[in-house]
């Protein structure tokens, strides 16, 4: 009866095989290598392609199921075409080069160049295989429920595995902060930065980004009257601490706005500048970014002074810090990191290692000083002079400038 056919039908049945089975192979793939989160995107977008992947996708054992029961039937039949076409021509010698030329042509046609596509062009093709898969898989169900329930039972089960729940894709925020790292063409560098310092809120400290207790600028009761008018007049900031002889002995925050219009009165005392204190607000030194931004949320403040376990004040920080940690640069002035010509970089030994990494995209450690000041003197274990070099975690640093007790100017030479 085989001879019956002619070889036309038989050899264009074969390339019919290899276009199915070319199908089912990048179907297959290209529904895997979806990207989920995108998917979820265009769902929520209405795609009708997308959702019906997505319907598909919440029983991959079934979908898996399918398209191999499709693949290797339609691989099986051309296999049998083949085997026909061979002794028709040649007679059964020719079975094993009918054999390893068909082995080739599924390989090239039908497996290594579609899914190299699908890879490339998931959704190129995964949305227009949906439109089949659905109703077809309706239409096999019963075979493919009886093929996924012996593989669940006898294979998935052994390992734990229970595919019929739903697992969710779930990353965590290192793979989180991977992936956007990885974003460089799709936005621009301020943006991304601007994400990577919201994953950071969590693990950053309120000591990585405080203004140091030496550098805190507050009202000294203790001195005159004239002088602290005249420190009201020119602050820069909206809020001071008010405190007597030292920092530690802080009485309240004053908001300068409240009084500025009662500081050309001649009545206008240290008392007026007390009724008008805010109580101060005290932070642990060990606070997360995330959670201080919350707690400043819910007490309505803005400022507050950063303690240690003894009750000293280490720093201040105000939520205008917090919100320069995520949008960093987008709100910062002047950077105090200068590109040179030679393509060094002059640095102020004051900047925070972590604020040294976003605006150069270094590495430098910042699990122990938070200053690149500190750092150094660490490293050194001295206060080194100008014109010291060292090597620094891989970056050559000469020291430019220095006092009696800090490290003001660094130059650092481009790593090689």
């Amino acid at each position: 009866m085989n001879d019956d056919i002619p070889l036309s039908v038989l050899f264009g049945a074969l390339v019919l095989c290899l276009i199915l089975s070319a199908f089912f192979s990048s179907s297959e793939t290209a529904l895997m290598t979806l990207n989920r989160y995108r998917l979820q995107h265009l769902v929520k977008q209405k795609h009708k392609g997308a959702i019906k992947a997505s319907l598909l996708l919440q029983r991959p054992d079934r979908l898996i199921g399918f398209i191999l029961l499709g693949n290797n039937f339609i691989n099986t039949l051309a296999s049998s075409v083949a085997t026909i076409i061979a002794i028709r021509i040649g007679g059964e010698e020719s079975i094993a080069v009918a054999a390893v030329l068909l082995t080739l042509a599924l390989l090239i046609f039908a497996e290594v160049t579609p899914k190299t596509l699908a890879a490339l062009k998931p959704e190129l093709i995964a949305f227009k295989a949906v439109w089949i898969f659905t109703p077809a898989l309706k239409l096999f169900y019963p075979i493919v429920w009886f093929v996924s329930l012996f593989t669940n039972l006898l294979l998935l089960r052994l390992f734990g595995v229970d595919v019929a729940k739903n697992q969710k894709n779930v990353i965590n925020k290192e793979e989180l902060r991977s992936i956007l790292a990885d974003t460089d063409h799709l936005m621009p560098q301020k943006y991304q930065n601007m994400l990577l310092g919201i994953l950071e809120l969590e693990s950053a400290t309120v000591e990585d980004v405080m203004t140091p207790r030496n550098e805190i600028i507050g009202i000294d009761l203790e001195d005159s009257i004239d002088s602290i008018i005249a420190q009201i007049r020119d602050s820069s900031h909206t809020r001071l601490p008010v405190y007597k002889k030292s920092i530690d002995r802080v009485i309240g925050f004053l908001h300068l706005r409240i009084v500025l219009s009662q500081i050309s009165h001649a009545d206008f005392d240290k008392q007026k500048i007390t009724e008008h204190l805010i109580k101060p607000f005290f932070i642990p030194i060990s606070t997360s970014l995330h959670k201080q931004m919350l707690s400043f949320k819910t007490e309505k403040l803005r400022i507050g002074l950063v303690v240690d376990e003894y009750g000293d004040v280490q720093g201040l920080i105000t939520l205008d810090d917090l919100l320069q940690e995520i949008v960093g640069e987008l709100i910062s002035e002047a950077v105090d990191v200068t590109e040179q010509a030679d393509g060094s970089f002059l640095v102020e030994a004051s900047i925070t290692l972590r604020e040294l990494n976003r605006v150069t995209h270094w590495d430098l450690p910042t699990e122990g000083p938070k200053t690149l000041n500190g750092l150094i003197i660490e490293e050194m274990e001295t206060i080194p002079d100008p014109g010291t070099c060292l090597d620094l975690y891989g970056y050559k640093v000469e020291i430019m400038a220095c006092d009696e007790t800090t490290i003001t100017t660094v130059k650092f030479n481009r790593p090689e």
